[in-house]
Parts: C-alpha cells; structure tokens; sequence
C-alpha cells in the first residue's frame, strides 16, 4: 500500500476528549472516527489491527475444539423473560419495539439466545460437550461511555459457551478456554493474569478475569509476582495437564480490589514478590452450571434416559477493546510498537526525496514490489515530507519494522530499524529474512 492511497485522516492537535494514550493515538492516526458518544466507525488502519486480533482470537478458539457459529445482533424479549434477565439487567440494555408493537433487543451478551439454540437441538448426553463461539457486535448503552474504544457502547467481542453433562465434565470445559485465553493474549504481544473475579450479571459461582498490566487500567490488581514466572508451554491439552495448569494459577495470590484482602496478601506474599498496579481486563470467563438451562427447560436425556439441565460456561474476549489495550501496554515514549502479529503493516519504507530529485523514492518501489512477491505487507511513504516529519508520523502508527532509504543506502544494502533499538545496514536479502522470521 502506498501511503498517499491509504485512507488514513491523521491529525496533529491532541483531541480534547481523549484522556488515555490508546484513545487519543487512535483518533490522532485516524484509526476510529467518533460517530455519537461511545460509537465509532472503524477507519481502514484500525480495521486491519481488530481483523487481525480477531482472527488470532479465532484460530485459538478453533485449537481447542470450539465451532464458531453467528448470532444475530437483535433478540426478542421473550427468551430474556424466561430467564429472568429481562428487568434485572438493568438500564445497559437497550430496549426496542418492532412495527407491531413486538419487544425486542440490542443484545449485550448471548446466553440466553444461545440455550434457545442449543435446546431446539441437542436433546442427548451423547452429542455433549460441546464448544460454541461467535464474533459478533455487542451493545451495552454505557451511561457515561469514556476512554474511546476502552468503554463504549457499542464492541466487537468474542463469546463462547459450553454444554456438559455435568459439574466436573463442565469443569474441563472451562480449563480448556482458560488455556486457550492465556495462549490467546500470549500470541497478542500480551501477559494476561488470571484473576479470581465476581461474576455480576452473567451469574454462576465460578469466574475469572484476564488482566494486562497498564497504568491507565481502571482495576486496581494486587498479586504475586511468581504468577509472571509460570511457563505456558509445560502443559499438555489433556483434562488432568489443563487441571494442574488452572491448579498453578490460581494457587498464586492475583485479585482485582473486588477480591483484594490486606491480611491474606501479605500472609501470602513475600513483600519482595508483591505487585500493587492497575490493569485493564481483556477477557472474562464464568461457570454458572444451570442458571439459565433450568428456567428455560434446556434438558437432556442422561445415559439412565432421566432429564437434566444441562451444564453452562460462557467466557468472553473483547475484540475492539483489545485494540486500546494493546495500545496502553505497548505504548512509551510517544512511540508505539505493535506486536508483529497484529502490526497493520509488516514493515514500512521511508524514502528520502523531494520533487526535484526522486532516486530515492524510485529505490523505494523496488524493494516495495520486491518486499510485495514474498508476500510481506508493505507500506511505502510515498509523500514528499521532510524526513523529520516522517518519523514522528511512524512513531505514532507504530509499524515495528522500518527501512530507511537515503544517504546510507547503497546497492542492495538499506538502514533498516525495529522500533525502540537502534538500526543496522543490512542486505535487502536479510532484511526479508528478518521480515519473515
């Protein structure tokens, strides 16, 4: 892509609305377009950055087991009012009534809806467990929407469920996606704590939190640092591996200041090892057994051919939401550095040139259309900017990779950089290598 062709609004002022870092570079780099309060539109840069956390987000769920489905963004009430949920969600959840007067709803979550699916269909133990997820936009009517796509009212999210036979069956289930979250946000340049949480009103007497660490979080985290330490890839997908794992994590003091205890953290803690911060919660998942297959008559026939309610989970990722998060634990010094795997672009070239002399930029669309047949996704500044300029502008896209084209370049050699470190002349041919890696 060349820069000029690339739909990208950037803005020099600081938006007045914008009070955290992933808010304000968003709408400085022309990733989101403020639609009305906490409503956006997604600019070609932002897209690309959710598309690609949204399908790292799917290929995991997909390794585990889970088949993705979709979901319909409107619900009728009726399903709600079986489960109860209808007047105690309370004012998030925005109501509607069709042309016949017929009420219905933006739907903020998908439990409800989903048991309606799943008891139309399986009425056996012997089609269970099974694994359900889909991406799907999300609406909550937040009162006082803020921090951009941190807390809005309308999300992009991630949310599965589970079908068991039973408590300890469903239990199983549930450490598979507290394996397939830790590898998730692994994958996504993030170290994401497990943390014991409420379940609010999702329900259920089983629940954790995934937080990342960032000072602009709004949970206050107190935990273990040894929590930091404990290595993902000793553990084996098989039921008893995945016990012991969700065993060694929770074993370790992490809590939100909803669970926080002085007394037990600093019984429980060396002083050296404690952790006093804020985070920000990516991904949230909850066992709640027959809350909602019971009042809605979702039944199977055990192996005796008795009817039992089946056993649920949920457990949620926030897609959009993940885009600011990662923006607030990666970004430090006015410079921001993607993780490669969610980058908008693999590397971008900045030329040297203006109008009077383009040699450089020439050089340029050879090692673009180079860099293009090795499917690399490039970026090429095309626009006659002093080179100054160029690199404040990059610092604020946060592309990690850069080659440089100018007075240090000859031949086949160009200045090539990763964000934050210092750069080297390298060969267009180790340059590609290290692209690829």
């Amino acid at each position: 892509m060349y820069l000029s062709k690339l739909f990208i609004p950037i803005t020099k002022d600081l938006p007045a609305e914008a009070k955290i870092k992933s808010h304000q570079l968003m709408l400085r780099t022309g990733m989101i377009k403020q639609s009305s309060a906490g409503i956006y539109s997604w600019l070609p840069l932002g897209f690309k950055v959710m598309k690609k956390i949204e399908q790292i987000v799917r290929e995991e769920q997909n390794s585990i087991g889970a088949q993705e489905m979709l979901m319909p963004t409107i619900q009728s009430s009726e399903i709600w009012k079986e489960s109860g949920r209808y007047d105690d969600y309370g004012e998030e959840m925005l109501r509607i009534k069709d042309r016949q007067g017929r009420e219905i709803l933006y739907g903020p979550t998908n439990e409800e809806l989903i048991t309606d699916v799943f008891r139309s269909s399986v009425k056996s133990y012997k089609s269970l467990p099974q694994l359900l997820y889909h991406i799907q936009w999300k609406f909550r009517d937040e009162i006082r929407p803020r921090f951009g796509v941190m807390r809005c009212k309308e999300f992009y999210m991630k949310d599965a469920y589970s079908f068991d036979v039973s408590d300890e069956e469903a239990k199983k289930s549930y450490n598979k996606m507290f394996f397939s979250y830790l590898k998730t946000f692994n994958r996504l340049g993030l170290k994401a704590i497990p943390m014991a949480a409420d379940t609010g009103p999702i329900g259920g007497d089983l629940s954790h939190e995934f937080i990342i660490l960032a000072e602009t979080g709004e949970s206050q985290i107190y935990a273990d640092k040894k929590i930091f330490e404990i290595d993902l890839n000793k553990y084996e997908f098989e039921d008893s591996s995945l016990g012991q794992m969700r065993k060694d994590f929770t074993d370790i003091y992490a809590v939100t200041d909803e669970k926080y205890n002085e007394k037990k953290f600093n019984e429980s803690v060396d002083k050296k090892d404690q952790i006093k911060t804020k985070g920000i919660e990516v991904g949230h998942i909850f066992y709640f057994g027959d809350k909602y297959s019971k009042p809605m008559s979702c039944t199977i026939d055990d192996k005796s051919g008795k009817k039992i309610s089946v056993k649920m989970g949920s457990y949620g990722i926030g897609v959009s939401r993940l885009v600011g998060a990662i923006i607030e634990a990666k970004y430090n010094n006015n410079v921001m550095k993607w993780p490669k795997s969610v980058s908008p672009f693999d590397v971008v070239i900045i030329p040297s040139f203006n109008k009077n002399n383009k040699e450089n930029l020439i050089k340029a669309e050879k090692v673009y259309h180079d860099l293009k047949k090795q499917n690399i996704d490039v970026l090429l500044d095309d626009l006659d900017e002093n080179m100054s300029n160029k690199f404040k502008k990059h610092d604020l896209i946060g592309i990690p990779y850069q080659i440089i084209i100018g007075s240090k370049s000859e031949g086949d050699r160009f200045e090539f950089k990763e964000l934050n470190s210092e750069s080297a002349i390298l060969s267009l041919e180790d340059i590609k290598s290290k692209l690829k890696n």
